[in-house]
């Protein structure tokens, strides 16, 4: 064959395998949609493989244009982020980290870390992204994140999983509710309630460990609302909709009318671990890694 395949390929293929249409592939690209379809065809010959089924009346991917589309999103995300890297890189920075994390991290965990980096890194730079559990493990295995703070049991293979950080629950009461901490019990004075959690799409672990905190206590709670924002849930509470367990750090920096009493003699903890993969060639990553599992190290 007397062509190879180009860098163009990839972006041709991987506009038509998110469009799934050629017309908007094209028009996406701002190139014919005759000439969209020869590059695709010749990319097919290239690499001896049919990409996409196509009808007269939809465009679907073949198994191989499945595996060949997630390649090449991480090929193109890394390399735009070996782009910037190199900008940094040759202005004598370390380069920079991409963190996603949940909102529990940015309470205590992600401040500390940032202080930390600008006073032993000042050359890292860092770009934040909250995002769900299953979000952050998709986009570091794209490339779009170098590691992610989760509340995970499991992770997939090639992958990195380290606690930084434990914390107790506190349930989360409408101000004027009658408990106290004077009179608190257990949680199964809230039987009757109704609960306020986390979707479990957003924290599949938080999810289990709230229901195992319940069932512990002899109930299984009636689930009225979920969120992935712990606002949503504390107005929520506010407004006498249900009650919420949360991890006891979600307190701080809400002014809102509702109170916390912690759940100090449970087993379950509100665990936060830091994730990244193993292969991660970022420089920058290894300094942020290190820093915390010190952290980590000196609060045992």
């Amino acid at each position: 064959m007397s062509y190879l395949i180009e860098l163009r390929h990839f972006k041709y293929f991987l506009a038509v395998a998110e469009e799934l249409h050629y017309r908007k592939a094209a028009e996406k690209l701002n190139i014919s949609q005759p000439g969209l379809s020869r590059q695709i065809k010749q990319m097919e010959e290239i690499l001896e493989v049919d990409l996409f089924v196509r009808s007269k009346r939809k465009v679907t991917l073949t198994a191989a244009g499945e595996y060949l589309k997630g390649e090449v999103e991480f090929i193109l995300n890394h390399l735009e982020v070996t782009k910037k890297q190199l900008k940094y890189v040759s202005q004598g920075d370390f380069g920079e980290v991409r963190i996603g994390f949940l909102g529990s991290a940015m309470q205590e965990l992600i401040p500390k870390l940032l202080i930390n980096l600008k006073d032993k890194f000042p050359g890292i730079r860092t770009s934040l992204e909250e995002v769900s559990n299953n979000a952050q493990i998709n986009a570091l295995l794209k490339d779009r994140l170098d590691m992610g703070f989760v509340r995970l049991s499991r992770v997939p293979d090639g992958f990195n999983i380290k606690p930084v950080y434990e914390d107790t629950f506190s349930v989360v009461l409408p101000e004027q509710y009658p408990l106290s901490s004077q009179n608190f019990k257990d949680v199964s004075q809230l039987s009757k309630e109704n609960f306020i959690l986390f979707s479990q799409d957003y924290s599949p672990l938080y999810y289990d460990t709230i229901m195992s905190i319940c069932e512990d206590a002899g109930f299984t709670p009636k689930v009225s609302h979920k969120s992935v924002h712990a606002h949503t849930i504390f107005k929520l509470v506010e407004n006498n909709l249900g009650v919420a367990i949360v991890p006891t750090s979600l307190q701080y920096g809400f002014q809102m009318k509702v109170k916390f009493i912690e759940l100090k003699n449970i087993p379950q903890k509100a665990v936060l671990s830091m994730v990244w993969k193993e292969d991660n060639r970022n420089p920058a990553l290894r300094h942020c890694v290190n820093l915390l599992l010190d952290e980590a190290s000196n609060a045992n």
